[in-house]
């Protein structure tokens, strides 16, 4: 019962979500003689509503490939850079080195085949895994980001919003500095502050002063 319905049914919007991640993640790699190429890599544009809803099911899907680059890594140390069908590469492939390789790979093709399940996309797997992956490799979590827009959609004037892949055209916030002092600014505050030592100390001997007088016109 979780979530926005959005009007669907349970298989209406999953086919939207995947539709709409894939958009959002092909985007990232863009071609320039592509004529339907994004205007801007890594951002789509929709419904305030929908980009909430698919911001955990994209976020989800890089951290299920992050998961996958450890076991990658481990795989490069058995792997050989012979091409497929070759002798060299056929020695390889019966020899125990291949072995090892399999053994360690698998979690990561397992992995891949997880994300392909969920996006039904080969393209946006490779995005996914080869280019996504760098991007927030020390990044532990928030990967996109939703942002409103002020104009409305036509025809049913909907709230729109962007969701976009962050590390790119991201905010630095600037942090103001403390004054600077410098030793003639030191030098000039110090006479300034004695006097105003000195004043305090002598109005508090003239106080101690009228309490002695007091106490003795007291007797």
């Amino acid at each position: 019962m979780r979530g926005r319905k959005l009007g669907r049914n349970s298989s209406h919007r999953k086919a939207m979500f995947r539709n709409m991640a894939c958009s959002l993640i092909r985007s990232v790699r863009v071609d320039e003689d592509d004529d339907q190429r994004p205007k801007v890599p890594g951002r789509i544009v929709t419904t305030l509503a929908k980009a909430k809803e698919l911001r955990p099911i994209v976020e989800k899907l890089v951290t299920l490939a992050r998961k996958a680059a450890p076991h990658e890594e481990r795989a490069k140390e058995f792997a050989t850079s012979a091409e497929r069908n070759t002798a060299e590469w056929k020695s390889w492939r019966e020899s125990e080195q291949w072995n090892k390789w399999n053994q360690a790979i698998a979690p990561a093709v397992t992995i891949r085949r997880r994300a392909f399940a969920k996006l039904r996309d080969n393209q946006a797997v490779d995005v996914l895994f080869d280019e996504l992956v760098e991007r927030f490799e020390g990044r532990p979590g928030g990967y996109t980001r939703v942002i409103r827009l002020a104009t409305v959609r036509l025809g049913d004037a909907g709230k729109q919003a962007l969701i976009e892949f962050v590390g790119e055209r991201d905010r630095v916030r600037s942090k103001r500095s403390a004054p600077v002092v410098t030793e003639e600014e030191q030098t000039q505050d110090t006479p300034a502050a004695e006097e105003t030592a000195e004043a305090s100390d002598q109005a508090a001997e003239a106080s101690s002063e009228a309490g002695d007088e007091g106490e003795s016109k007291s007797e």
